[in-house]
């Protein structure tokens, strides 16, 4: 989720949804601070942007605070972006690279998939 502030947001979703912060980072090279949280068996990330001309802060100033991606955990990301590509996904990423929180990731344009990147 995209979020114009963090420290705000986190106080929503714990007041709202019981929400457990488990991570907090700032990650400057993306142009963002970004927190995840626990809610039930699920986990949202937030993100709020360090500036108006990152990824993030450009979401923020077309579209506003709102869902900004969907993420999906799979077994092995390396053949799950082949099989993207072999179906014609139109891929952001290629090769798997490093994320928030430690983890891989690889993005899917949001034209190949009704507008969410994913």
């Amino acid at each position: 989720m995209a979020v114009e502030d963090l420290d705000e947001a986190l106080d929503t979703y714990e007041r709202l949804f019981g929400a457990q912060l488990e991570h907090r980072e700032l990650v400057p090279e993306q142009g963002v601070e970004a927190a995840a949280v626990r809610v039930g068996e699920s986990r949202v990330e937030l993100l709020a942007s360090l500036g108006d001309d990152t990824p993030v802060g450009k979401f923020l100033a077309k579209r506003g605070p709102g869902m900004h991606h969907v993420a999906y955990e799979v077994d092995d990301l390396r053949a799950t972006i082949s099989h993207l590509a072999e179906a014609g996904a139109e891929l952001i990423d290629d090769e798997p690279r490093q994320g928030l929180f430690g983890l891989e990731v690889a993005f899917v344009h949001p034209d190949a998939v009704h507008g969410v990147l994913s």
